[in-house]
């Protein structure tokens, strides 16, 4: 018997979270030079992030020696949240608290349930500590709550939800989900991933972190990877009951969240500017794109979040044609939607590009 072969079954069966093709990994297949490719497949702000957060960032190099103190930052989230620092999770971005809940809550026997089409990390999460994966069919590629609830089983400990969702962008509406939830039995845990809530339009926006004080059984996790533009710097965190942050914190790493990580999400939440900025801009680059997508004559699926996905017939082939242009987007064969592919917003000129090079794409099939 091999090594390999002691390694856990539920491990095995895992298959490993693609991300999106980074450019310089575009650059060194296809000799494109770095500087020509656009990277429109990961959701990253265009704009990078707030100046404010950038400052923070190079005043706290000076500190690296240091191990970190999340201190302030859970301070500075339990008020703009309106909640107790106890209530607050942080994590290496919010995978990392997705996969703290995992751990507290499930196990070989224990089953979560998620929607086909949502993202990629639930099952990774679930399988990661023996859970057993329940899908449950989605609804114009949207999250369908009643056949989700249908699924639900004496065994099941999670429930998935993320709310805009990836890759889909289709939104639940809030007073549907909150019955959702109520009418969960209440040891079944709902995790609500809200990474692209700030992106929702004002009308359609609530201030679910009110629901706390009613579900105990509710965890909604959130992330400065998006709007805020900290992909690189790795940090998110859960909002939950302090009984249920208790558990979390237990199996949490130490120094999980870095100084610069920490430094930067402070100055980052006081940048109010930014963020305004940040959502015009992917509110008139989502016209364009979707202005865009029409013209060509292809569907696509109505999006709240920083991405659109859109269809087209050979989406692989078409994504390579893409590639070979120097424009990076993301194929979705992976999430079971094999003639799809996302963009993310761009700038106005990355969006004017993309466009172009998809007609291409297109005409060339």
């Amino acid at each position: 018997m091999s090594l390999l072969d002691h390694a856990l079954s539920n491990i095995k069966k895992i298959a490993p979270y693609q991300p999106g093709k980074p450019i310089t990994e575009v650059a060194r297949e296809l000799g494109l030079p770095v500087e020509s490719i656009i990277k429109l497949a990961s959701n990253e702000n265009p704009l990078g992030m707030s100046p404010k957060a950038r400052a923070a960032v190079q005043a706290a190099i000076d500190g690296l020696a240091r191990y970190p103190d999340d201190f302030e930052l859970k301070a500075a989230l339990a008020t703009y949240n309106g909640v107790e620092a106890s209530q607050i999770v942080l994590g290496n971005g919010s995978n990392d608290v997705l996969e703290l809940i995992a751990q507290v809550f499930l196990a070989p026997g224990r089953s979560a349930v998620f929607s086909a089409h949502a993202f990629a990390v639930y099952p990774l999460a679930t399988m990661g500590v023996g859970g057993e994966c329940i899908a449950a069919p989605a609804k114009d590629f949207a999250h369908d709550l009643s056949a989700m609830r249908a699924v639900v089983r004496d065994d099941t400990r999670i429930v998935w939800i993320a709310n805009p969702n990836n890759p889909t962008g289709t939104f639940l509406p809030y007073d549907e989900l909150k019955a959702f939830i109520a009418g969960l039995p209440q040891d079944v845990i709902v995790v609500l991933d809200e990474a692209y809530n700030e992106y929702l339009s004002p009308e359609l926006r609530v201030d679910t972190t009110a629901w706390l004080s009613e579900f105990d059984n509710l965890v909604i996790t959130r992330t400065f990877s998006k709007i805020y533009g900290m992909a690189g710097l790795r940090i998110g965190f859960a909002l939950c009951s302090r009984a249920v942050a208790d558990l979390m914190n237990r199996v949490r790493q130490p120094f999980n969240c870095n100084n610069l990580a920490l430094a930067g999400a402070i100055a980052a939440l006081e940048d109010a500017e930014f963020l305004a900025q940040s959502y015009e801009l992917n509110a008139t680059g989502m016209q364009q794109i979707v202005s865009g997508l029409d013209a060509l004559g292809l569907k696509h699926l109505p999006s709240h979040a920083n991405f659109v996905t859109f269809h087209v017939a050979d989406a692989a082939a078409v994504n390579q044609r893409l590639l070979k242009q120097g424009v990076i987007v993301r194929p979705l064969a992976g999430y079971a939607m094999h003639d799809w592919l996302r963009v993310t917003i761009g700038t106005q000129a990355e969006n004017t590009r993309f466009l172009d090079a998809l007609k291409l794409a297109v005409q060339a099939a």
